[in-house]
């Protein structure tokens, strides 16, 4: 793939994390080919790291390090030698502009998890954000802003193989215990989940194993892989993240969840983009069928991760949560 097909191809996911679609059109429209994604994205982010350390206001300063947090996880998005600098430096970013912006804000690590308890201390509930295969906590903070506005407290982490941990820990396809190990961490008696591309699955998996579980909602979370039929590029970061093409194709071979679904008891929200369509990947119809409690809500237009759909499922998705995890109308 080129440079221009690359940037194509991660257009929505882009923009759909939060970067100005003009300024991305501006950094690709330069690249000559994929290998110079991620220093260009990576001098963006540090722009926008100068443009805050310039700025007036802390408010200002805090607004571009989160612009700056967005950039520098997009840097890892393609093969990059420095990858685990700009995860760092994406991680560094946010926790500067969340100690601008939210003062309470509190870091929260722990055995194969690190991410950031926002919100109130008295919330109604708590949500954690998984993250998929190549994300990241920096890429959903437009999803935490809806759940934070519906006054719930959210958790958005980075687990085993994921965002600024993928430099020293591999993927899981044990998840639950790391997220028991989060519940356990925050100190709350129940949980919303929110799991987006492969974080669908660890969330899936999650609820039907971990009793503290009680919202869950999926965004084109895959209900079965077929590693055979993956194409190339996602083999490709899944031997990455997973620490070889063994512990890869055994980590592949797990992600079914139709021996699961039918035990998750909390209300379930599966979003898919109907345009979504992955070689190897069986999306998430199966799982809203069979679990007892599911909801299926098939966007025709959307794509992968529904960049391209945002205002069809994101604040649904968001009220699904807040009501089924409180019990209070939204």
């Amino acid at each position: 793939m080129n440079a221009p097909e690359f940037a194509a191809a991660q257009w929505t996911r882009a923009t759909g994390a939060g970067v100005d679609p003009h300024e991305y059109r501006r950094v690709t429209d330069g690249l000559t080919s994929v290998a110079d994604w991620g220093p260009s994205f990576l001098r963006t982010g540090h722009a926008c790291v100068t443009r805050a350390e310039q700025a007036g206001s802390a408010v200002t300063a805090g607004q571009h390090l989160l612009m700056g947090a967005r950039w520098f996880h997009l840097a890892t998005l393609a093969p990059y030698a420095e990858a685990g600098r700009a995860a760092a430096e994406a991680d560094q970013a946010l926790s500067r502009a969340l100690n601008l912006l939210e003062p309470d804000a509190r870091r929260v690590s722990g055995e194969g998890f690190t991410g950031w308890l926002r919100g109130p201390s008295d919330a109604p509930g708590t949500v954690i954000v998984v993250p998929g295969l190549d994300s990241a906590k920096e890429e959903f903070l437009d999803l935490a802003s809806a759940l934070l506005a519906r006054g719930l407290a959210v958790f958005a982490m980075d687990g085993p193989g994921q965002g600024v941990l993928a430099a020293t820990t591999t993927l899981t396809a044990h998840y639950e215990q790391v997220v028991g190990r989060v519940v356990d961490a925050l100190g709350v008696p129940r949980v919303g989940l929110v799991g987006l591309s492969l974080g669908g699955y660890h969330a899936a998996r999650t609820a039907a194993l971990e009793p503290r579980v009680a919202a869950v909602a999926t965004v084109s979370g895959p209900f079965r892989l077929d590693w055979a039929e993956l194409p190339p590029p996602v083999r490709d970061i899944m031997t990455r993240r997973a620490g070889g093409a063994g512990p890869a194709r055994a980590f592949a071979r797990a992600v079914d969840l139709s021996g699961l679904a039918p035990r998750i008891t909390a209300p379930l929200l599966v979003v898919d983009g109907g345009q979504d369509v992955i070689p190897g990947v069986t999306n998430g119809e199966p799982l809203a069928r069979l679990a007892p409690h599911g909801t299926y809500l098939s966007v025709l237009h959307g794509d992968h991760l529904l960049g391209n759909a945002r205002g069809d499922w994101l604040f649904p998705l968001a009220d699904h949560i807040a009501r089924t995890l409180t019990g209070a109308a939204v």
